[in-house]
């Protein structure tokens, strides 16, 4: 059963894989509603679930779809084509607050308040409507010296925004729960993510279903009878050198998994 909420990424898959067209099911919404498509499709013993957080390289380097600083294009960034909250309606019609709010807490932008501030002050004049447009406001709010290394001025607040646009975070957790709730004993669950954002995410959901006992720290002897629902098979698992010259957008990629117990 193939997830992707991006029509490109639909038809491209069933394109690859058309020699196992009778052993696949294609849906072309985002993974958070894998309980209810699992519950249409009568199915509840899942082997195994592998997820891919975030974006893929075909809507990066597409320059049309308006996620990457590298491109000139109309702001969008939207994952699914016909969403009705885009990355021009995020720059445009958000508060000062909430651009900066967005920034700071899904880019990690030490910068945000000045972003925000300078977004704000050039969409009075005129609307930002292109990735350079935003850029170029970025670059401009960024204290000269802290532009001189380290990644382009304007990556994290273009992830902020990316991940507001698709609310990428909301919808790992959902995901997860589904999945566990419909795994057979023995199953995995395995995720890849792109960034600590959503890396703490699934760390936490993993733990949680690992941790068992919730009796207080000090109780001599369990009385809730919770008992752990799946077992950590690996410690995580980071790109090699050579995976990394050969691919270097796995460089940030980190894959957990958890074990349903038996």
């Amino acid at each position: 059963i193939c997830f992707d909420q991006d029509t490109d990424a639909i038809k491209a898959a069933k394109e690859r894989l058309i020699e196992f067209s009778d052993r696949i099911t294609f849906v072309n919404e985002n993974f958070s509603s894998l309980g209810s498509v699992l519950e249409e499709l009568k199915v509840d013993n899942l082997g195994g679930v592998l997820a891919d957080l975030g974006c893929s390289s075909h809507q990066f380097d597409v320059p049309e779809r308006g996620f990457s600083y590298m491109h000139d294009a109309k702001l969008d960034m939207r994952m699914q084509i016909d969403a009705p909250l885009s990355a021009y309606n995020v720059v445009n019609e958000y508060s000062e607050n909430d651009l900066k709010r967005v920034i700071y807490e899904y880019g990690e932008e030490r910068f945000a308040p000045r972003i925000a501030s300078a977004i704000c002050r050039v969409r009075a004049e005129k609307p930002i409507e292109t990735t350079f447009e935003l850029t170029e406001v970025i670059k401009s709010a960024i204290p000269a010296a802290a532009r001189a290394d380290g990644p382009h001025p304007a990556k994290r607040t273009f992830q902020a925004i990316r991940i507001e646009v698709n609310a990428e975070l909301d919808t790992i957790r959902p995901m997860i729960m589904s999945a566990a709730e419909n795994m057979n004993d023995g199953g995995r669950i395995v995720i890849i993510s792109f960034h600590s954002l959503e890396d703490r995410i699934v760390k936490k959901a993993f733990q949680n279903y690992c941790k068992g006992c919730e009796c207080p720290p000090g109780t001599p002897v369990c009385i809730c009878g919770k008992e752990p629902e799946g077992k950590l098979p690996f410690k995580k698992v980071r790109p090699t050198q050579q995976e990394v010259e050969e691919n270097p957008r796995s460089r940030s990629a980190t894959l957990r998994s958890i074990e349903r117990l038996r």
